[in-house]
């Protein structure tokens, strides 16, 4: 199972997702797109509207179901904690 967390460093809906994954010793990676640059930003930037239809964070990808928000019951469902 692969979890990609796609945040901003800023965001504190993103920083309870991130601490809800590490509390369940959920492996995942992380991108915290405000901290990127250049085409590497823009990529990222690009990837979440795709995911999200917008600009909302955080996004989190759970193999292929996308979670828009911090939704701990539905990451909860998805990582079966």
């Amino acid at each position: 199972m692969s979890v990609m967390l796609y945040g901003l460093s800023t965001c504190p809906y993103c920083r309870m997702t991130r601490k809800y994954l590490e509390d369940n010793d959920v492996e995942f990676d992380v991108l915290e797109v405000d901290l990127l640059e250049g085409d590497e930003r823009a990529d990222a930037i690009t990837k979440v509207k795709e995911l999200s239809n917008g600009t909302s964070f955080p996004v989190v990808v759970v193999d292929d179901e996308v979670i828009v928000g911090f939704n701990k019951k539905r990451i909860k469902e998805l990582l079966s904690l």
